[in-house]
């Protein structure tokens, strides 16, 4: 086996197993080696990201372990982000993520975003306790082709129902899809208040996602020149 060879499955291994900094040296020797970006991504990275994903929906993985692989996933994205913009690779997608005002949770949130730029999106986070004009203006300048919004407390919920009817007023939900999630969320709930999707947690989100991305133009997505009022 090839030192590059090794350096793949290394990779691999090490981004299931949660371990960040061995992840990030290989990346770096990787560089070195020749390897190229796209080949790290996509024939370890990713693919270790989504045994993550199976491992925690067959119960194997359960939060601690699904965050500290996409810690390790994010030490290597650190090092190769730049180099992929630099080579024109175009995400899958870009997504707008936020916690919902008056709520100040972000575990859930964060794990998704990492899980979601694992799998090759471009992922904006707005934080947490964002107002409805607050996500606009996000809407505005990153242009997202979906939207994740999240309420980890039951009195918090409603708040996604008023990003969606302050979207739709804007008539953003031409050109976007919203996802909705959080502890006390449901599929349910998220119908009734008008998300396109709803991901239980984060392995699911990648899936979901992708499926939305089928139901938009990525080649337009909320990328109107249009002015978006912010309500």
């Amino acid at each position: 086996m090839s030192r590059k060879e090794e350096i793949l499955k290394g990779l691999y291994k090490h981004t299931l197993e949660g371990h960040a900094q061995q992840v990030k040296d290989l990346t770096e020797e990787g560089l070195k080696q020749g390897l190229d970006p796209m080949e790290m991504l996509f024939d370890a990275l990713i693919p270790s990201l989504e045994e993550v994903g199976r491992l925690f929906e067959v119960g194997e993985y359960f939060v601690p372990e699904m965050m500290v692989s996409a810690k390790a996933m994010q030490a290597a994205m650190n090092i190769l982000r730049p180099l992929l913009a630099e080579t024109g690779v175009k995400p899958v997608g870009k997504v707008l993520m936020f916690t919902v005002k008056g709520d100040l949770h972000d575990i859930g949130k964060n794990l998704c975003g990492i899980m979601l730029e694992g799998a090759g999106f471009e992922v904006f986070d707005l934080g947490v306790n964002v107002r409805p004009d607050q996500m606009m203006a996000g809407v505005q300048e990153h242009r997202p082709h979906l939207v994740g919004m999240s309420a980890f407390l039951t009195t918090t919920m409603p708040n996604i129902k008023f990003n969606i009817e302050a979207l739709g007023r804007a008539d953003f939900l031409e050109k976007l899809k919203v996802m909705a999630g959080g502890a006390p969320v449901t599929q349910d709930f998220a119908d009734k208040v008008g998300a396109h999707g709803y991901a239980k947690d984060a392995a699911g989100i990648v899936r979901l996602a992708r499926r939305l991305m089928g139901e938009v133009d990525p080649g337009t997505g909320a990328s109107s020149d249009e002015s978006i009022e912010a309500s």
